[in-house]
């Protein structure tokens, strides 16, 4: 069993003609703080915002294979958590190094990619 502790974060995705909107309209509308996101890290534009206790993630999709909207759980042993999947043969996806976090996503049966971290 994974023990989740709390919901990380959340992305969503826009075209990447819209990205500067999208900033504008989560920051002038809605009122988001923008925080620093490790742009280095990523091979797509985006934005990070704090939203409550979570945060939002806005990313690009062009058309890909398979989409990069997620939600990440933080959980309290990421390494109990991938071996379960594993063993149950679901499918990894390695992330890029965050600092201070250890990650990864899986695929579940039904095609919905699902971030798994823990804080270091």
């Amino acid at each position: 069993m994974i023990t989740f502790t709390r919901v990380d974060h959340f992305h969503i995705c826009v075209p990447p003609e819209k990205l500067e909107e999208a900033k504008a309209f989560y920051i002038e509308i809605v009122g988001l703080g923008l925080i620093e996101r490790p742009d280095h890290l990523f091979s797509s534009a985006g934005y990070w915002f704090n939203i409550g206790n979570v945060q939002l993630h806005i990313g690009v999709e062009p058309a890909l294979p398979r989409s990069i909207r997620h939600t990440a759980f933080e959980v309290e042993d990421v390494d109990a958590a991938r071996q379960l999947l594993q063993e149950n043969s679901i499918e990894i996806i390695e992330e890029p190094v965050i600092p201070g976090r250890r990650r990864f996503a899986f695929i579940d049966p039904f095609g919905n990619r699902m971030e798994l971290l823990q804080l270091i």
